[in-house]
């Protein structure tokens, strides 16, 4: 495992552009208002040769009336436990606070390596501004501009030499990247949070909770996971605020991202039109889906059986036929395990590579079967197919007349592809190409 370095520091000192900066990324939201940081947020930093997992987190408040508070120190000193080596970050455009002095003591004990971090001063002449944080009793203050990166590389390659290096990685062997998405409040938080067997994402009742899209790394079966925790994804119309723009955003890309998408359904509340609209999303973007219907211990199956709910969700989510569903609750942990399994099958078809000819003939059997139809008075010839990439799964069909294959007809070959290759559970792409001329011999 590689080494761990966490980013702690009260609210708007700049954590969040120091950790963009390092990682060099935008992967966590900043802005002027207290408290966008919320969850720990991951990312990964290569300096000298060296690489690194750099932890963002919430801003800390010793005493505060916002509803995280509590929840947000537990996420920092968690952090703190965990890492081989702590950034503090401290504001040297608005001097010290009371909360600056109470993290200290907190970081006091601590045997691992402390990097006292001003962040704000933009050049050599405002490093005076540092004096004031010797009242700290700390010596080793570096003045950094996590805005314009002033002060950073010192920062890093101080910090890259105290690290613990781990054994080389093999790159080929990367986790399976799950992103959990759904609508707010459908316990996608709670879900990770059961499959850790801790409280590591923030749960509330209140919409909005999770912020970012929040990276946890979790191991099991001897197989590596990353699952992406989103933001709820509400109606556009209902998105008004800056700040909830930028988490659906973030949950989009993190679609974008991953390698299947775990698409977290209220199953007390029942399938609603958002709920279609988050899976359409997916289904857009190729990725391999598994359906969870979440809260099933509050159903009450006086009410609805779950192959009548799932049922439902077939007819109503038709694009999404070839999506395994499964009735959870992250609450009680009833079925959870059964999700690993799951998506380890679905990643296995999700990652696969057809040899070409099987594939040709199952589309020889397929044409034979069901003749393709006239176009112009002249009949569509399929010559050859190929599969093209994976992740999903695409496929080239040359054919004399590529604009002449009806949607019906293309839609047929898709399902002969399934039956004939095992596929069945991920999403597949064909597309349809002219056969060039052959070259003279």
């Amino acid at each position: 495992m590689a080494a761990v370095v966490a980013i702690v520091g009260r609210p708007n000192v700049g954590k969040s552009t120091l950790f963009n900066r390092m990682t060099r990324s935008s992967a966590a939201i900043v802005d002027n208002i207290p408290g966008v940081t919320r969850d720990r947020h991951y990312g990964t930093v290569r300096w000298d040769d060296i690489a690194f997992t750099l932890v963002d987190t919430g801003g800390f408040l010793a005493r505060d009336s916002d509803t995280f508070a509590e929840k947000i120190r537990y996420q920092v000193d968690q952090a703190i436990v965990e890492a081989d080596a702590v950034i503090l970050v401290l504001d040297g455009k608005h001097g010290l606070s009371p909360f600056d002095h109470e993290l200290i003591q907190r970081l006091r004990p601590s045997v691992k390596p402390v990097y006292y971090a001003v962040n704000k001063i933009d050049g050599l002449e405002q490093e005076d501004l540092l004096y004031e944080f010797y009242q700290l009793g700390v010596d080793n203050l570096l003045p950094v501009s996590a805005a314009h990166g002033y002060g950073v590389g010192d920062l890093l390659t101080d910090l890259v030499g105290r690290l613990p290096h781990s054994e080389s990685e093999d790159k080929n062997d990367r986790p399976i990247r799950l992103a959990v998405v759904g609508r707010p409040n459908v316990g996608k938080s709670s879900l990770i949070n059961r499959i850790l067997g801790q409280e590591r994402l923030l749960v509330s009742d209140q919409p909005g909770t999770t912020r970012d899209a929040v990276d946890v790394a979790v191991r099991a079966n001897d197989r590596e996971y990353l699952f992406i925790d989103t933001a709820g994804i509400r109606r556009k119309g209902r998105v008004k605020q800056k700040l909830e723009k930028f988490s659906v955003m973030k949950a989009l890309k993190s679609l974008a991202r991953c390698d299947v998408a775990l698409i977290v359904i209220d199953g007390d509340e029942g399938l609603t039109d958002q709920d279609l609209t988050v899976a359409g999303y997916a289904a857009e973007r190729g990725c391999a889906c598994v359906i969870l219907i979440n809260k099933w211990d509050l159903v009450s199956s006086e009410d609805i059986l779950p192959h009548r709910f799932i049922a439902d969700v077939r007819d109503r989510a038709g694009f999404l036929n070839f999506a395994p569903m499964l009735t959870i609750s992250a609450l009680t942990g009833r079925r959870v395990k059964r999700v690993f399994p799951l998506v380890d099958k679905v990643y296995e078809q999700y990652a696969t590579r057809v040899e070409t000819g099987p594939l040709n003939r199952v589309l020889e059997r397929a044409t034979a079967y069901n003749e393709p139809p006239m176009v112009k008075g002249r009949r569509l010839k399929f010559y050859y197919i190929t599969q093209v990439r994976s992740r999903p799964p695409t496929f080239v069909c040359f054919v004399n007349r590529p604009a002449g294959v009806h949607f019906s007809y293309k839609r047929y070959l898709l399902n002969q592809l399934r039956a004939g290759t095992g596929l069945d559970q991920i999403p597949l792409r064909l597309k349809f190409r002219q056969r060039g001329k052959r070259p003279r011999k």
